[in-house]
Protein backbone atom coordinates (compact mmCIF):
# COMPACT_ATOMS: atom_id res chain seq x y z
CA UNK A 1 0.00 0.00 0.00
CA UNK A 2 1.24 3.46 -0.77
CA UNK A 3 -0.07 6.85 0.36
CA UNK A 4 0.43 9.90 -1.80
CA UNK A 5 -0.64 13.46 -0.95
CA UNK A 6 -2.90 14.69 -3.75
CA UNK A 7 -3.89 18.00 -2.11
CA UNK A 8 -3.64 19.45 1.40
CA UNK A 9 -5.27 17.15 3.91
CA UNK A 10 -6.08 14.48 1.34
CA UNK A 11 -4.35 11.24 0.48
CA UNK A 12 -5.06 8.61 -2.14
CA UNK A 13 -4.53 4.90 -1.60
CA UNK A 14 -4.14 2.83 -4.75
CA UNK A 15 -4.41 -0.94 -4.98
CA UNK A 16 -1.30 -3.03 -5.36
CA UNK A 17 -2.62 -6.55 -5.84
CA UNK A 18 0.92 -7.95 -6.03
CA UNK A 19 2.07 -6.58 -2.66
CA UNK A 20 3.54 -9.26 -0.42
CA UNK A 21 2.42 -7.46 2.76
CA UNK A 22 -0.78 -5.76 3.89
CA UNK A 23 -0.15 -2.67 6.00
CA UNK A 24 -2.93 -0.76 7.74
CA UNK A 25 -3.66 2.90 8.40
CA UNK A 26 -4.33 3.40 12.11
CA UNK A 27 -7.07 5.56 13.56
CA UNK A 28 -4.55 8.26 14.50
CA UNK A 29 -3.16 8.32 10.95
CA UNK A 30 -6.57 8.81 9.36
CA UNK A 31 -7.51 12.39 8.45
CA UNK A 32 -10.81 13.91 7.40
CA UNK A 33 -10.90 13.95 3.59
CA UNK A 34 -8.33 11.19 3.23
CA UNK A 35 -9.39 8.63 0.62
CA UNK A 36 -8.50 5.32 -0.93
CA UNK A 37 -9.58 3.53 -4.07
CA UNK A 38 -9.77 0.08 -5.59
CA UNK A 39 -10.28 -0.79 -9.28
CA UNK A 40 -11.88 -3.99 -10.57
CA UNK A 41 -13.36 -5.13 -13.92
CA UNK A 42 -16.42 -7.39 -13.78
CA UNK A 43 -16.22 -10.71 -15.67
CA UNK A 44 -18.79 -13.41 -16.29
CA UNK A 45 -16.79 -15.65 -13.99
CA UNK A 46 -17.21 -13.10 -11.19
CA UNK A 47 -20.98 -13.34 -11.55
CA UNK A 48 -20.87 -17.14 -11.59
CA UNK A 49 -18.55 -17.31 -8.59
CA UNK A 50 -20.67 -14.87 -6.57
CA UNK A 51 -23.78 -16.92 -7.38
CA UNK A 52 -21.99 -20.10 -6.32
CA UNK A 53 -20.91 -18.81 -2.90
CA UNK A 54 -24.03 -16.76 -2.14
CA UNK A 55 -26.68 -19.06 -3.58
CA UNK A 56 -28.24 -16.08 -5.38
CA UNK A 57 -29.17 -17.57 -8.76
CA UNK A 58 -31.59 -14.81 -9.72
CA UNK A 59 -32.08 -15.26 -13.50
CA UNK A 60 -31.41 -11.55 -14.00
CA UNK A 61 -27.79 -12.45 -13.18
CA UNK A 62 -27.57 -15.99 -14.56
CA UNK A 63 -29.89 -16.32 -17.56
CA UNK A 64 -29.12 -14.11 -20.62
CA UNK A 65 -32.43 -15.05 -22.25
CA UNK A 66 -34.42 -13.99 -19.20
CA UNK A 67 -32.31 -10.87 -18.73
CA UNK A 68 -33.18 -9.65 -22.22
CA UNK A 69 -36.77 -9.24 -21.08
CA UNK A 70 -35.85 -7.09 -18.08
CA UNK A 71 -35.49 -3.30 -18.05
CA UNK A 72 -31.70 -3.72 -18.35
CA UNK A 73 -31.91 -5.99 -21.47
CA UNK A 74 -28.79 -7.92 -20.47
CA UNK A 75 -27.27 -9.77 -17.54
CA UNK A 76 -26.36 -7.52 -14.60
CA UNK A 77 -24.07 -8.12 -11.64
CA UNK A 78 -25.41 -8.88 -8.19
CA UNK A 79 -25.70 -5.57 -6.35
CA UNK A 80 -23.80 -6.97 -3.40
CA UNK A 81 -20.85 -7.85 -5.61
CA UNK A 82 -20.16 -4.13 -5.85
CA UNK A 83 -20.81 -3.87 -2.10
CA UNK A 84 -18.28 -6.61 -1.49
CA UNK A 85 -15.63 -4.52 -3.24
CA UNK A 86 -16.13 -1.83 -0.62
CA UNK A 87 -15.58 -4.43 2.09
CA UNK A 88 -12.42 -5.61 0.29
CA UNK A 89 -11.06 -2.07 0.28
CA UNK A 90 -11.69 -1.65 4.01
CA UNK A 91 -10.28 -5.04 5.00
CA UNK A 92 -7.13 -5.06 2.90
CA UNK A 93 -6.09 -1.41 2.39
CA UNK A 94 -7.95 1.39 4.05
CA UNK A 95 -7.90 1.24 7.00
CA UNK A 96 -6.74 -2.38 6.36
CA UNK A 97 -5.96 -5.26 8.75
CA UNK A 98 -7.61 -4.85 12.15
CA UNK A 99 -10.63 -2.94 10.81
CA UNK A 100 -14.03 -3.99 12.13
CA UNK A 101 -16.94 -3.30 9.77
CA UNK A 102 -19.90 -2.08 11.89
CA UNK A 103 -22.58 -0.97 9.44
CA UNK A 104 -23.21 0.11 5.86
CA UNK A 105 -25.99 1.83 3.95
CA UNK A 106 -25.99 1.47 0.17
CA UNK A 107 -27.90 3.07 -2.66
CA UNK A 108 -27.73 1.32 -6.02
CA UNK A 109 -28.07 3.91 -8.77
CA UNK A 110 -27.07 2.12 -12.01
CA UNK A 111 -26.67 -1.50 -13.13
CA UNK A 112 -23.23 -3.08 -13.55
CA UNK A 113 -22.62 -5.18 -16.66
CA UNK A 114 -19.94 -7.66 -17.67
CA UNK A 115 -16.90 -5.71 -18.83
CA UNK A 116 -17.58 -2.65 -16.66
CA UNK A 117 -14.54 -1.35 -14.79
CA UNK A 118 -15.48 -0.11 -11.34
CA UNK A 119 -13.55 2.34 -9.19
CA UNK A 120 -14.38 2.06 -5.50
CA UNK A 121 -13.56 5.17 -3.48
CA UNK A 122 -13.79 5.50 0.31
CA UNK A 123 -13.29 8.89 1.97
CA UNK A 124 -13.01 9.67 5.69
CA UNK A 125 -16.05 11.83 6.53
CA UNK A 126 -16.14 11.79 10.36
CA UNK A 127 -14.01 10.57 13.28
CA UNK A 128 -15.14 9.65 16.80
CA UNK A 129 -12.02 9.95 18.97
CA UNK A 130 -13.69 8.50 22.06
CA UNK A 131 -14.60 5.20 20.40
CA UNK A 132 -12.13 5.17 17.50
CA UNK A 133 -14.98 4.98 15.06
CA UNK A 134 -14.88 6.35 11.52
CA UNK A 135 -17.64 7.25 9.06
CA UNK A 136 -16.61 6.66 5.46
CA UNK A 137 -18.31 8.13 2.39
CA UNK A 138 -18.39 5.33 -0.22
CA UNK A 139 -18.78 5.75 -3.96
CA UNK A 140 -18.47 3.28 -6.84
CA UNK A 141 -18.19 4.58 -10.41
CA UNK A 142 -17.90 2.81 -13.75
CA UNK A 143 -15.56 3.54 -16.66
CA UNK A 144 -17.90 6.35 -17.82
CA UNK A 145 -17.64 8.01 -14.39
CA UNK A 146 -21.30 7.20 -13.73
CA UNK A 147 -22.04 6.51 -10.08
CA UNK A 148 -23.39 2.95 -9.76
CA UNK A 149 -23.36 2.76 -5.96
CA UNK A 150 -23.01 5.17 -3.06
CA UNK A 151 -23.49 5.18 0.69
CA UNK A 152 -21.86 5.47 4.09
CA UNK A 153 -20.01 2.95 6.23
CA UNK A 154 -19.29 2.92 9.94
CA UNK A 155 -15.98 1.29 10.95
CA UNK A 156 -14.01 0.58 14.10
CA UNK A 157 -10.54 1.57 12.94
CA UNK A 158 -7.39 -0.22 14.16
CA UNK A 159 -5.34 1.56 16.80
CA UNK A 160 -2.26 -0.64 16.44
CA UNK A 161 0.04 -0.53 13.42
CA UNK A 162 -0.06 -3.90 11.65
CA UNK A 163 1.92 -5.37 8.79
CA UNK A 164 0.52 -8.76 7.80
CA UNK A 165 1.78 -11.09 5.12
CA UNK A 166 -0.63 -11.27 2.22
CA UNK A 167 -2.58 -14.53 1.85
CA UNK A 168 -3.87 -15.16 -1.64
CA UNK A 169 -7.52 -16.12 -2.05
CA UNK A 170 -8.14 -19.74 -3.09
CA UNK A 171 -8.87 -20.34 -6.75
CA UNK A 172 -12.48 -21.17 -7.57
CA UNK A 173 -12.87 -23.76 -10.32
CA UNK A 174 -16.22 -23.00 -11.91
CA UNK A 175 -17.98 -25.98 -13.41
CA UNK A 176 -21.61 -26.03 -14.47
CA UNK A 177 -22.61 -29.64 -15.22
CA UNK A 178 -26.02 -28.64 -16.53
CA UNK A 179 -24.51 -26.13 -18.97
CA UNK A 180 -22.04 -28.77 -20.20
CA UNK A 181 -24.93 -31.24 -20.56
CA UNK A 182 -26.94 -28.76 -22.62
CA UNK A 183 -23.92 -28.12 -24.86
CA UNK A 184 -23.66 -31.85 -25.48
CA UNK A 185 -27.37 -32.22 -26.26
CA UNK A 186 -27.11 -29.26 -28.64
CA UNK A 187 -24.94 -31.41 -30.93
CA UNK A 188 -28.07 -33.36 -31.83
CA UNK A 189 -30.51 -30.46 -32.19
CA UNK A 190 -30.71 -30.76 -35.99
CA UNK A 191 -30.74 -34.56 -36.10
CA UNK A 192 -33.88 -36.62 -36.52
CA UNK A 193 -34.64 -38.98 -33.64
CA UNK A 194 -33.80 -42.61 -34.42
CA UNK A 195 -35.74 -45.74 -33.57
CA UNK A 196 -34.04 -47.33 -30.60
CA UNK A 197 -34.72 -50.76 -29.14
CA UNK A 198 -34.63 -50.40 -25.36
CA UNK A 199 -33.78 -53.89 -24.17
CA UNK A 200 -35.51 -55.23 -21.05
CA UNK A 201 -36.32 -51.84 -19.40
CA UNK A 202 -37.66 -53.51 -16.28
CA UNK A 203 -36.48 -51.04 -13.67
CA UNK A 204 -37.51 -47.43 -13.15
CA UNK A 205 -34.09 -45.98 -14.03
CA UNK A 206 -33.73 -47.56 -17.47
CA UNK A 207 -37.38 -46.99 -18.38
CA UNK A 208 -37.32 -43.36 -17.28
CA UNK A 209 -34.02 -42.82 -19.10
CA UNK A 210 -35.52 -44.07 -22.36
CA UNK A 211 -38.61 -41.89 -22.00
CA UNK A 212 -36.49 -38.85 -21.08
CA UNK A 213 -34.40 -39.39 -24.21
CA UNK A 214 -37.60 -39.59 -26.22
CA UNK A 215 -38.88 -36.34 -24.71
CA UNK A 216 -35.60 -34.68 -25.68
CA UNK A 217 -36.11 -35.76 -29.29
CA UNK A 218 -33.12 -38.13 -29.31
CA UNK A 219 -34.84 -41.49 -29.83
CA UNK A 220 -38.12 -43.09 -30.75
CA UNK A 221 -38.20 -45.78 -28.05
CA UNK A 222 -39.19 -49.33 -28.89
CA UNK A 223 -39.48 -51.23 -25.62
CA UNK A 224 -38.48 -54.90 -25.80
CA UNK A 225 -39.15 -57.15 -22.81
CA UNK A 226 -41.92 -58.64 -20.63
CA UNK A 227 -44.78 -56.22 -21.29
CA UNK A 228 -46.64 -56.84 -18.05
CA UNK A 229 -43.52 -56.20 -16.02
CA UNK A 230 -42.65 -53.07 -18.00
CA UNK A 231 -46.15 -51.68 -17.46
CA UNK A 232 -45.96 -52.47 -13.76
CA UNK A 233 -42.65 -50.58 -13.46
CA UNK A 234 -44.16 -47.64 -15.34
CA UNK A 235 -47.20 -47.55 -13.08
CA UNK A 236 -45.12 -47.70 -9.91
CA UNK A 237 -42.80 -44.95 -11.17
CA UNK A 238 -45.61 -42.75 -12.45
CA UNK A 239 -44.46 -43.01 -16.08
CA UNK A 240 -46.86 -42.81 -19.02
CA UNK A 241 -46.47 -45.32 -21.87
CA UNK A 242 -49.15 -43.87 -24.12
CA UNK A 243 -48.19 -44.33 -27.75
CA UNK A 244 -44.98 -46.21 -26.92
CA UNK A 245 -44.29 -49.30 -29.03
CA UNK A 246 -43.75 -52.45 -26.94
CA UNK A 247 -42.58 -55.88 -28.16
CA UNK A 248 -43.27 -58.43 -25.46
CA UNK A 249 -40.84 -61.27 -24.62
CA UNK A 250 -40.72 -63.81 -21.82
CA UNK A 251 -37.36 -62.84 -20.31
CA UNK A 252 -34.17 -60.83 -20.79
CA UNK A 253 -32.44 -63.38 -23.06
CA UNK A 254 -35.38 -63.32 -25.42
CA UNK A 255 -35.48 -59.51 -25.28
CA UNK A 256 -31.81 -59.28 -26.27
CA UNK A 257 -32.30 -61.75 -29.15
CA UNK A 258 -35.37 -59.94 -30.47
CA UNK A 259 -33.72 -56.52 -30.24
CA UNK A 260 -30.65 -57.78 -32.10
CA UNK A 261 -32.90 -59.31 -34.74
CA UNK A 262 -34.74 -56.01 -35.17
CA UNK A 263 -31.39 -54.22 -35.58
CA UNK A 264 -30.25 -56.79 -38.14
CA UNK A 265 -33.46 -56.17 -40.14
CA UNK A 266 -32.82 -52.41 -39.75
CA UNK A 267 -36.10 -51.90 -37.97
CA UNK A 268 -34.13 -49.96 -35.34
CA UNK A 269 -30.93 -47.93 -35.69
CA UNK A 270 -29.78 -48.09 -32.10
CA UNK A 271 -29.88 -50.34 -29.05
CA UNK A 272 -30.07 -49.24 -25.42
CA UNK A 273 -29.34 -51.52 -22.48
CA UNK A 274 -32.03 -51.82 -19.84
CA UNK A 275 -31.93 -53.95 -16.69
CA UNK A 276 -30.14 -56.99 -18.12
CA UNK A 277 -26.51 -58.07 -18.00
CA UNK A 278 -24.22 -56.50 -20.56
CA UNK A 279 -22.96 -59.86 -21.82
CA UNK A 280 -26.54 -60.97 -22.57
CA UNK A 281 -27.03 -58.07 -24.92
CA UNK A 282 -23.63 -58.21 -26.57
CA UNK A 283 -23.81 -61.98 -27.16
CA UNK A 284 -27.11 -61.46 -28.95
CA UNK A 285 -25.55 -58.74 -31.12
CA UNK A 286 -22.49 -60.86 -31.96
CA UNK A 287 -24.76 -63.78 -32.91
CA UNK A 288 -26.09 -61.74 -35.84
CA UNK A 289 -23.69 -61.71 -38.80
CA UNK A 290 -25.61 -58.76 -40.25
CA UNK A 291 -24.50 -56.64 -37.29
CA UNK A 292 -20.80 -57.44 -37.57
CA UNK A 293 -18.40 -54.96 -39.16
CA UNK A 294 -15.17 -56.92 -39.03
CA UNK A 295 -14.05 -54.81 -36.11
CA UNK A 296 -14.08 -55.82 -32.45
CA UNK A 297 -16.76 -54.41 -30.17
CA UNK A 298 -15.38 -51.82 -27.74
CA UNK A 299 -16.72 -49.24 -25.34
CA UNK A 300 -15.93 -45.52 -25.09
CA UNK A 301 -16.70 -43.31 -22.11
CA UNK A 302 -17.14 -39.59 -22.70
CA UNK A 303 -16.45 -37.39 -19.65
CA UNK A 304 -16.85 -33.70 -18.95
CA UNK A 305 -14.17 -33.21 -16.30
CA UNK A 306 -14.21 -29.96 -14.26
CA UNK A 307 -10.42 -29.62 -14.32
CA UNK A 308 -9.96 -30.47 -18.02
CA UNK A 309 -10.58 -27.99 -20.80
CA UNK A 310 -12.37 -30.34 -23.20
CA UNK A 311 -14.26 -33.63 -23.24
CA UNK A 312 -12.14 -36.65 -22.36
CA UNK A 313 -12.79 -40.07 -23.92
CA UNK A 314 -11.65 -43.31 -22.25
CA UNK A 315 -11.47 -46.70 -23.96
CA UNK A 316 -11.95 -49.56 -23.23
CA UNK A 317 -13.19 -49.64 -19.65
CA UNK A 318 -16.26 -51.85 -20.02
CA UNK A 319 -15.95 -54.76 -22.49
CA UNK A 320 -12.44 -55.99 -23.37
CA UNK A 321 -10.80 -57.32 -20.21
CA UNK A 322 -7.18 -57.83 -21.30
CA UNK A 323 -7.02 -56.81 -24.95
CA UNK A 324 -4.23 -58.06 -27.17
CA UNK A 325 -2.24 -55.76 -29.43
CA UNK A 326 -4.49 -56.70 -32.36
CA UNK A 327 -7.60 -55.96 -30.33
CA UNK A 328 -6.18 -52.60 -29.24
CA UNK A 329 -5.92 -51.64 -32.90
CA UNK A 330 -9.70 -52.01 -33.22
CA UNK A 331 -10.28 -50.28 -29.88
CA UNK A 332 -8.18 -47.32 -31.00
CA UNK A 333 -9.78 -47.13 -34.44
CA UNK A 334 -13.32 -47.33 -33.02
CA UNK A 335 -12.56 -44.51 -30.59
CA UNK A 336 -10.90 -42.30 -33.20
CA UNK A 337 -13.83 -42.60 -35.59
CA UNK A 338 -16.30 -41.92 -32.77
CA UNK A 339 -14.49 -38.79 -31.58
CA UNK A 340 -14.42 -37.58 -35.18
CA UNK A 341 -18.20 -38.00 -35.26
CA UNK A 342 -18.32 -35.91 -32.07
CA UNK A 343 -16.60 -33.06 -33.90
CA UNK A 344 -12.82 -33.51 -33.43
CA UNK A 345 -11.21 -33.76 -36.87
CA UNK A 346 -7.95 -35.38 -35.75
CA UNK A 347 -8.28 -36.83 -32.23
CA UNK A 348 -5.17 -36.98 -30.07
CA UNK A 349 -4.75 -40.44 -28.53
CA UNK A 350 -2.65 -40.99 -25.42
CA UNK A 351 -1.80 -44.67 -24.91
CA UNK A 352 -1.56 -45.10 -21.16
CA UNK A 353 0.83 -47.17 -19.12
CA UNK A 354 2.32 -46.87 -15.64
CA UNK A 355 5.47 -45.27 -17.06
CA UNK A 356 6.38 -43.24 -20.13
CA UNK A 357 9.30 -45.38 -21.26
CA UNK A 358 9.26 -48.70 -23.08
CA UNK A 359 10.12 -51.58 -20.74
CA UNK A 360 10.26 -55.22 -21.85
CA UNK A 361 8.73 -56.44 -18.58
CA UNK A 362 5.71 -54.12 -18.95
CA UNK A 363 3.57 -55.33 -21.87
CA UNK A 364 1.42 -52.18 -21.93
CA UNK A 365 4.48 -50.09 -22.86
CA UNK A 366 5.40 -52.48 -25.69
CA UNK A 367 1.85 -52.35 -27.05
CA UNK A 368 1.90 -48.56 -26.88
CA UNK A 369 5.12 -48.33 -28.87
CA UNK A 370 3.79 -50.77 -31.47
CA UNK A 371 0.50 -48.89 -31.84
CA UNK A 372 2.36 -45.64 -32.44
CA UNK A 373 4.50 -47.24 -35.15
CA UNK A 374 1.36 -48.73 -36.74
CA UNK A 375 -0.23 -45.28 -36.80
CA UNK A 376 2.88 -43.88 -38.50
CA UNK A 377 2.48 -46.50 -41.23
CA UNK A 378 -1.24 -46.01 -41.73
CA UNK A 379 -2.47 -49.14 -39.96
CA UNK A 380 -4.41 -46.90 -37.59
CA UNK A 381 -5.91 -43.87 -39.30
CA UNK A 382 -7.50 -40.55 -38.44
CA UNK A 383 -5.76 -39.71 -35.18
CA UNK A 384 -2.42 -38.70 -33.66
CA UNK A 385 -1.04 -41.32 -31.27
CA UNK A 386 1.65 -41.13 -28.61
CA UNK A 387 2.69 -43.58 -25.94
CA UNK A 388 3.50 -45.02 -23.62
CA UNK A 389 2.42 -42.07 -21.50
CA UNK A 390 1.68 -42.10 -17.79
CA UNK A 391 -1.64 -40.51 -16.86
CA UNK A 392 -0.06 -37.28 -15.61
CA UNK A 393 1.91 -36.82 -18.83
CA UNK A 394 -1.15 -37.47 -20.95
CA UNK A 395 -3.29 -34.74 -19.40
CA UNK A 396 -0.64 -32.25 -18.22
CA UNK A 397 1.82 -30.57 -20.56
CA UNK A 398 3.61 -29.23 -17.49
CA UNK A 399 4.14 -32.74 -16.08
CA UNK A 400 5.54 -33.83 -19.44
CA UNK A 401 7.83 -30.78 -19.58
CA UNK A 402 9.21 -31.44 -16.09
CA UNK A 403 9.99 -35.03 -17.07
CA UNK A 404 11.58 -33.94 -20.34
CA UNK A 405 8.98 -35.64 -22.53
CA UNK A 406 8.52 -34.15 -26.00
CA UNK A 407 4.93 -34.85 -26.97
CA UNK A 408 2.23 -33.16 -29.06
CA UNK A 409 -0.36 -35.16 -27.11
CA UNK A 410 0.65 -34.23 -23.55
CA UNK A 411 -1.92 -31.93 -22.01
CA UNK A 412 -4.03 -32.10 -25.17
CA UNK A 413 -5.27 -35.70 -25.19
CA UNK A 414 -8.79 -36.33 -26.46
CA UNK A 415 -8.67 -40.11 -26.00
CA UNK A 416 -7.04 -42.13 -23.23
CA UNK A 417 -6.47 -45.69 -24.40
CA UNK A 418 -6.07 -47.75 -21.23
CA UNK A 419 -4.03 -50.98 -20.89
CA UNK A 420 -6.94 -53.13 -19.68
CA UNK A 421 -10.50 -53.04 -18.39
CA UNK A 422 -9.53 -52.96 -14.71
CA UNK A 423 -7.35 -49.87 -14.97
CA UNK A 424 -9.84 -48.16 -17.28
CA UNK A 425 -12.82 -48.91 -15.09
CA UNK A 426 -11.04 -47.58 -12.00
CA UNK A 427 -9.97 -44.46 -13.88
CA UNK A 428 -13.51 -43.82 -15.09
CA UNK A 429 -15.00 -44.22 -11.62
CA UNK A 430 -12.32 -42.00 -10.06
CA UNK A 431 -13.12 -39.24 -12.53
CA UNK A 432 -16.81 -39.52 -11.73
CA UNK A 433 -16.73 -39.93 -7.97
CA UNK A 434 -13.58 -38.01 -6.99
CA UNK A 435 -13.22 -35.43 -9.75
CA UNK A 436 -16.93 -34.69 -10.20
CA UNK A 437 -16.93 -35.61 -13.90
CA UNK A 438 -20.16 -36.16 -15.85
CA UNK A 439 -20.00 -39.32 -17.92
CA UNK A 440 -21.80 -41.19 -20.67
CA UNK A 441 -20.87 -44.15 -22.83
CA UNK A 442 -21.41 -46.05 -26.05
CA UNK A 443 -20.48 -49.44 -27.53
CA UNK A 444 -18.97 -49.32 -31.01
CA UNK A 445 -17.91 -51.83 -33.63
CA UNK A 446 -21.36 -53.14 -34.59
CA UNK A 447 -23.66 -51.90 -37.35
CA UNK A 448 -25.69 -50.09 -34.72
CA UNK A 449 -24.50 -48.12 -31.69
CA UNK A 450 -25.33 -49.53 -28.26
CA UNK A 451 -25.99 -47.16 -25.36
CA UNK A 452 -24.58 -49.10 -22.42
CA UNK A 453 -25.96 -47.43 -19.31
CA UNK A 454 -25.27 -48.44 -15.72
CA UNK A 455 -27.79 -48.98 -12.94
CA UNK A 456 -26.04 -46.15 -11.06
CA UNK A 457 -26.49 -43.69 -13.95
CA UNK A 458 -28.79 -40.75 -13.38
CA UNK A 459 -31.14 -39.17 -15.94
CA UNK A 460 -28.45 -36.82 -17.26
CA UNK A 461 -26.00 -39.65 -18.00
CA UNK A 462 -28.69 -41.74 -19.69
CA UNK A 463 -29.77 -38.85 -21.92
CA UNK A 464 -26.13 -38.14 -22.77
CA UNK A 465 -25.57 -41.77 -23.78
CA UNK A 466 -28.65 -41.58 -26.01
CA UNK A 467 -27.17 -38.49 -27.65
CA UNK A 468 -23.93 -40.36 -28.36
CA UNK A 469 -25.94 -43.15 -29.96
CA UNK A 470 -27.90 -40.67 -32.05
CA UNK A 471 -24.68 -39.14 -33.41
CA UNK A 472 -23.24 -42.55 -34.33
CA UNK A 473 -26.54 -43.73 -35.88
CA UNK A 474 -26.65 -40.72 -38.19
CA UNK A 475 -23.02 -41.28 -39.14
CA UNK A 476 -23.94 -44.86 -40.02
CA UNK A 477 -26.78 -43.53 -42.19
CA UNK A 478 -24.30 -41.40 -44.12
CA UNK A 479 -22.00 -44.37 -44.68
CA UNK A 480 -24.87 -46.52 -45.95
CA UNK A 481 -25.98 -43.76 -48.32
CA UNK A 482 -22.42 -43.32 -49.57
CA UNK A 483 -21.99 -47.07 -50.14
CA UNK A 484 -25.30 -47.25 -51.97
CA UNK A 485 -24.24 -44.41 -54.29
CA UNK A 486 -20.93 -46.13 -55.01
CA UNK A 487 -22.68 -49.37 -55.88
CA UNK A 488 -25.24 -47.49 -58.00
Amino acid sequence: MSLQDSNPGTADTTTNGNAEWLENVTYDELRIGQSARLVRTLTQRDIQAFAAVSGDINPAHMNPEFAQGTQFHQVVAHGMWSGALISALFGTQFPGPGTIYLSQDLQFTKPVHVGDTLTVTATVAEKDDARHRVIMDCEVTNQLNDIVLKGHAKLLAPTEKLRVQRVNAPLIALYDPEARHQQLLALGKDLEAVRCAVVHPCDAGSLRGALDAANLGLIVPVLVGPESRIRQVAEEAGLALDGIEIHSTEHSHAAAALAADMAARREVEMLMKGSLHTDELLKAVLAKPELRTGRRLSHVFRFDVPAYAKPLFITDAAINIQPTLGEKIDIAQNAIRFVQVMGVATPKVAILAAVETVAENMPATLDAAALCKMAERGQIQGGELDGPLAFDNAISAEAARIKGIQSKIAGQADILLVPDLESGNMLAKQLEYLAGASGSGIVLGARVPIALTSRADGPRARAASALLGLMVAHDERKKQTSNALKKG
